[in-house]
């Protein structure tokens, strides 16, 4: 039967150290590497410089996810503005993300995300630019119209994210003229979103969207903004400071985010010992539906993980961004035992078939 979907998309199945505790950990350290990365971006480049990345990401998401997304959503046979609209209200609630969407007519639906919003996590919102939602908004939603073929459709934001409003909101509208480029994308700031109907919104037929389905949709949600976010990282500011930048937030959120990812996975936050750090990379790899294992050699231990799920499908592989994709672990192990480190062997930008690390106690320490 079709039912709407929970508050978040199969939260209600999700139990630590289940395999859907550990599908929300890969989701949880993934959204945090994103909000850290346009931290770091605000914070080292600037706004203008963060806007521009926001925008590189989310066109290049547009491009790759929101036409190819129609069919299994069931939007082909709607009329245009209300197929965008239903769009996005769906696809971000399969990822976790609190949302509304009322539809006015066949010409004009709304969509409005709620607090707290899921891009940027708790009092992050606080640091981000404005520059930086004006650049998903050009980016992906005043793009709309043009991907679907249709002159007379465009977007009109009426409330924005860092403008203490009421979240990001905005409508869809299909007007009776061909649109300029420069008007696909109009602020309104008067304008007010009408009421929400929950019994009015969009639903996903639950045979075909099952718990587990949601579970990884969610984690992927979270999975393809790094993997969009880390090559737009590098085309934006080429290898040396997209390693710099990447690598230190993630290292950042490695040391932020281990211990509560470590608690999705039923993992002992007491065990410091290096077979416990290398039992918390095989998890993370089957949390990323990637084969992976560990042995003990001459006195380190060898973890090894075939493929990287998060760059599935892109040839070639940027160096940089393996770099900076790197630092979530090595952050990670600087909490479960500062006297160690993370040393990358193997890795498929190099022709390895996937990643190889040791792990060992640095000379000396305690």
């Amino acid at each position: 039967m079709a039912t709407p979907l929970p508050a978040a998309a199969g939260e209600e199945t999700t139990r630590p150290g289940t395999r859907a505790g550990a599908l929300k950990g890969a989701a949880v350290l993934y959204h945090a590497y994103f909000t850290g990365l346009i931290l770091m971006l605000a914070s080292r480049k600037g706004p203008r410089d963060a806007g521009d990345w926001s925008f590189a990401v989310f066109r290049r998401q547009h491009h790759e996810k929101f036409r190819s997304s129609f069919e299994k959503l069931g939007l082909l046979d709607l009329p245009d503005a209300v197929a965008c609209a239903r769009y996005h209200y769906l696809s971000n609630r399969i990822g976790g993300v609190p949302v509304e969407y009322m539809e006015e007519s066949d010409t004009k639906a709304w969509v409005r995300f709620c607090h707290p919003r899921w891009i940027y996590e708790g009092p992050a919102l606080c640091g981000v630019p404005l520059e930086v939602g004006h650049g998903f908004i050009k980016g992906w939603y005043a793009h709309n119209g043009v991907t679907l073929g249709n002159p007379r459709l465009g977007f009109v934001c009426t409330s924005q994210d860092m403008t203490a409003e009421v979240g990001f909101a905005g409508y869809f509208q299909e007007y009776d003229r061909d649109l300029a480029a420069d008007e696909r994308l109009r602020f309104e700031p008067a304008e007010t979103p009408p009421p929400f109907d929950p019994a009015a919104v969009p639903v996903l037929d639950t045979t075909t969207w099952p718990a587990e389905r949601l579970q990884k949709a969610n984690r992927n949600y979270a999975m393809e903004y790094i993997k969009s976010g880390l090559q737009e990282l590098v085309r934006c500011f080429g290898s040396g400071e997209a390693v710099a930048l990447g690598n230190l937030a993630a290292q950042i959120v490695g040391r932020q985010m281990y211990r509560e990812v470590q608690a999705w996975l039923g993992q002992d936050p007491a065990d410091a010992t290096p077979e416990g750090f290398a039992e918390f990379m095989v998890a993370m790899g089957a949390a990323q539906d990637v084969a992976s294992d560990w042995r003990a050699e001459g006195g380190a231990i060898t973890v090894r993980q075939a493929g990287w799920r998060v760059m599935r499908g892109v040839d070639p592989l940027p160096g940089a961004a393996v770099e900076a994709w790197n630092g979530l672990w090595q952050g990670a192990l600087a909490v479960h035992d500062r006297f160690a480190v993370l040393e990358l062997l193997g890795r498929p930008d190099y022709g390895d078939d996937g990643f190889t690390w040791r792990l060992r106690r640095r000379s000396g320490g305690a």
